[in-house]
């Protein structure tokens, strides 16, 4: 029987595929998280000459390195066949449950190239457990934090060379897991795959550090309470898709969602966490509520404030409230974070009857101080006080 062919209830019940409430952390402590992952060499690498023509003017997420990472999850022997492989495509079954019924997750973190020749990863470890914590929501199995590092160590190592140097480049590293089980039946799937790939990566905005306008939606929205919000899952970007069309023929670059529940809180935007800098220097972020995600970046940021002495407020923001304080003026600044942009700043801010300029539409001081100080710990620029920067290779 294939790996992904479906096992029948009377040999399986559903309730013993269930997962922990807890996420893995080390399942078996190793000096070096890689080695339980097995190097099978690609046959087709291309060569220093094509490899040095696809870094030049990197986009973000077209060009590809020459290996992915790859394990798989069947019930009984859990996680094993853990590889480093050619990247290429992938065989699916038509019937596989994950084309049906959209059970997949993924992470976004990036890996950068220091003048020492090191490369290294911010804060790996947090995307980890929020990878667990996001299969866990969507019936599949977690993996340890072990075997999420033992990947991107193994992958970074075998294709170091693809990990750019440019100002401002990285190499992205997309960790994805899937049900690949044949089966149609509405039910969390018993064969899974989990796979990184990487990609050398530019800036994710090709006009740099520079203001963007965010359209407000609010006919559509991300994500409900008790839904999957907090979980990055594709289903959450998909629903973001048709605003986010409806953002670019506004004029607008990004699309900034509202409390199903309301329409009348600030939640995210499609793939990234918002913040507020009022003209007294005060800073706030929507709470956590469960249909928000919890970002990497978003918390470290918060932290980089904390240790600034500032301190910052996780609340409730209503859209009024934003409206009326970008118009007195008592709004400084708004800016977006997320892993693929770091640190953006959101000059205007429209939605169906109101087109506001923030400030002077320019970016502000504590926008442009965070950019700076957070970019320059992922580059070696400056002191790691945090301990933030893992070593992949």
């Amino acid at each position: 029987m294939s790996a992904r062919e479906t096992i029948q209830p009377d040999l399986l019940s559903h309730e013993e595929v269930q997962y922990s409430d807890e996420v893995p952390d080390v399942v078996e402590p190793d000096a070096d998280p890689a080695q339980r992952w097995e190097i099978r060499p690609s046959g087709y690498p291309r060569s220093a000459e094509e490899r040095f023509e696809a870094l030049q003017e990197l986009k973000f997420g077209t060009v590809f390195t020459d290996h992915l990472a790859h394990s798989v999850w069947t019930p009984g022997e859990g996680w094993h066949d853990r590889r480093i492989e050619a990247y290429g495509p992938i065989t699916l079954d038509p019937a596989s449950s994950v084309l049906h019924y959209g059970q997949e997750i993924f992470e976004g973190l990036k890996a950068y190239r220091y003048a020492d020749g090191s490369i290294r990863c911010f804060r790996p470890e947090e995307n980890a457990r929020r990878f667990a914590r996001s299969a866990r929501r969507l019936a599949l199995p977690e993996l340890s934090v072990d075997d999420f590092m033992g990947s991107l160590i193994g992958l970074v190592r075998t294709d170091v060379d693809w990990v750019p140097d440019g100002e401002g480049t990285s190499l992205y590293l997309r960790p994805f897991m899937f049900a690949s089980e044949r089966y149609l039946g509405v039910r969390p799937g018993q064969f899974v795959d989990y796979m990184v790939i990487a990609s050398p990566v530019g800036p994710y905005f090709t006009h740099g550090f520079k203001p963007v306008a965010i359209w407000v939606a609010q006919d559509y929205h991300r994500a409900g309470p008790g839904g999957t919000g907090a979980a990055k899952c594709g289903g959450n970007y998909a629903a973001s898709l048709l605003p986010q069309q409806v953002a670019y023929s506004h004029g607008c670059e990004q699309v900034c969602f509202l409390d199903a529940a309301t329409s009348s809180v600030i939640e995210e935007l499609g793939g990234m966490n918002m913040f507020v800098v009022e003209s007294d220097g005060s800073v706030s972020t929507p709470a956590l509520t469960g249909t928000i995600l919890e970002g990497v970046t978003r918390a470290s940021i918060i932290q980089l404030l904390l240790d600034a002495g500032r301190p910052v407020k996780e609340r409730e923001i209503t859209l009024a409230e934003l409206q009326d304080g970008i118009r007195s003026g008592a709004v400084a600044e708004v800016f977006a974070c997320g892993t693929a942009a770091v640190i953006t700043p959101i000059g205007r801010l429209v939605g169906e009857g109101f087109d506001l300029t923030v400030a002077d539409g320019a970016p502000g001081g504590t926008t442009i101080g965070l950019h700076r100080q957070l970019t320059d710990i992922q580059y070696g620029r400056a002191e790691d006080p945090h301990g933030w920067m893992q070593r992949l290779a």
